[in-house]
């Protein structure tokens, strides 16, 4: 259960936030944060030590309720806040509705000291006139490339580019396509919880329903969706059926049913993260068959350090930010067809792992999710001073963004 909070009008009313001097640090997610622990979860737990963290997440709707903010603490020390919606709005009073609760919860104008980060940029639609000392976007993903994606989206980042002081981007080809769209853009790619995913290398029992799944394993865990080259794996699975192939994670924007099925392809469906090194523990294999699209042009998996701080060696399609650093340094081996991803994943089966493990500790002990927010947080300081009087105003936004088309 989490703990539910009282949501009053500019300010979170937690009795343990009720006194802090920290700074608010308010956070616009597309994404869930009980849903896959990533990015935003590994940072904003850490900023804890320096910022009150307000979470406000995409709305939720239900038949016959009242508009109202449903906040909630959560153990890792953020406060989650959900707008709870009555189902069929437009989405003009959608937008409305959400810029009115988050001013109750807020202010439109900051008490003190406050931080806007955002991983979406359609908040700007409800959040462009409430005014705050820093703004920052934390771009994980060409947003714009994901099946579905809108011309609003894209103006809407164009908004957030405009007013923001500093972006972040989710790993280096993010980085280097974005670079020049801004004053400020710093390539922060995905970092490693080593303590965490390391467990696996001495975790010598099954979780029960992998128990039975014979060896050798390839596993994969994360979201699965578009991104997913669904056709390799089956063509993979086709090529060696003794090989087993274990699927960890939550189906999204795909239909289940379209998932391959075959005797040695095993969807078991999302695990919480503190249970994936017992499932790693017993994979030979970790198998990363992104889909070359749009969608995995520049992303830069997380799961790639996480797999290797395991002691799990990888085989990946050739995704950009995994050829450089992974593949260039014989830490993941490269493959693009059915055939190529065979032939290394016998080299892996066949191979001694001490030198290759000992290659990746070397690499591996050079970053952590701690020294990535200690060097965006010394980034965010040194920006600070003098950031709002630079930021450009709120006009920038496209007219539909408050008003949207028919």
């Amino acid at each position: 259960m989490h703990e539910r909070l009282m949501t009053q009008p500019h300010a979170l009313r937690s009795p343990s936030k009720a006194n802090s001097e920290k700074p608010l640090l308010v956070c616009f997610s597309h994404l869930r944060w009980d849903f896959v622990w990533q990015r935003p979860q590994h940072l904003l737990s850490r900023a804890v030590r320096h910022y009150d963290v307000l979470i406000i997440e995409e709305p939720m709707f239900k038949s016959g309720i009242k508009p109202h903010m449903d906040v909630s603490a959560r153990p890792q020390g953020v406060t989650v806040a959900v707008p709870m919606l009555p189902e069929g709005l437009s989405r003009e009073d959608v937008i409305a509705e959400q810029h009115d609760l988050v001013e109750a919860l807020i202010g439109r104008e900051p008490s003190g000291s406050r931080v806007f980060w955002y991983y979406t940029p359609m908040a700007m639609a409800f959040t462009s006139d409430f005014e705050c000392d820093l703004c920052i976007y934390d771009n994980m993903d060409e947003l714009s490339l994901f099946r579905g994606a809108s011309q609003e989206l894209l103006d809407l980042e164009n908004a957030l580019f405009s007013r923001c002081d500093l972006v972040f981007t989710g790993g280096m080809s993010l980085y280097e396509a974005k670079r020049s769209r801004h004053r400020s853009v710093h390539g922060f790619p995905s970092s490693i919880d080593f303590d965490h995913f390391s467990q696996a290398r001495s975790i010598h029992e099954d979780p029960e329903d992998q128990a039975h799944i014979p060896r050798p394993r390839l596993g994969f865990f994360g979201v699965v969706d578009e991104r997913m080259d669904t056709d390799l794996l089956v063509e993979v699975a086709d090529l060696r059926p003794h090989w087993q192939f274990v699927m960890i994670g939550p189906v999204v924007k795909i239909d289940p049913a379209t998932l391959p099925q075959r005797p040695n392809i095993h969807w078991l469906g999302g695990k919480h993260y503190k249970e994936l090194p017992r499932y790693l523990a017993g994979w030979d294999v970790g198998f990363m068959n992104f889909a070359l699209n749009e969608a995995t042009k520049f992303i830069s998996p997380t799961k790639t350090p996480e797999f290797l701080a395991a002691g799990v060696p990888v085989v990946s399609t050739p995704i950009t930010d995994v050829v450089r650093p992974y593949g260039e340094k014989g830490l993941v081996e490269i493959a693009r067809t059915a055939e190529e991803v065979v032939a290394k994943v016998e080299t892996i089966l066949a191979r001694p792992r001490d030198a290759w493990l000992a290659k990746v500790d070397r690499h591996l002990a050079q970053g952590s999710w701690d020294k990535t927010w200690a060097a965006m947080h010394r980034l965010m300081l040194n920006a600070a001073g003098d950031a709002a009087g630079d930021r450009p105003a709120a006009a920038s936004l496209p007219t539909y963004a408050t008003t949207p088309a028919e």
